[in-house]
C-alpha cells in the first residue's frame, strides 16, 4: 500500500473508531467502546506508516 493509501485508511480507522466509541458510550455498550478505542488506534498508526513511507521516500529523493 502506498503512503497515501495508508494515510487515508489511517484516517477512515480513526473516525470509524471514533463513531464506534461514541454509540459504545452512548448505549453503554463497553464491547462497543474498546472495539473503537483498538481501531482509532490502529488508524493512528495507519497514519504514522504512511509518514514515515514519505519521509523515506523524500530523503531517497534527496539522494
Amino acid at each position: 500500500m502506498g503512503s497515501t493509501a495508508d494515510k487515508i485508511s489511517g484516517k477512515a480507522n480513526e473516525l470509524t473508531g471514533k463513531a464506534k466509541q461514541a454509540i459504545g458510550d452512548a448505549t453503554d455498550n463497553h464491547s462497543m467502546e474498546a472495539k473503537g478505542a483498538v481501531q482509532e488506534a490502529k488508524g493512528h498508526g495507519q497514519q504514522a506508516k504512511g509518514e514515515a513511507k514519505d519521509a523515506v521516500k523524500n530523503v531517497v529523493d534527496k539522494v
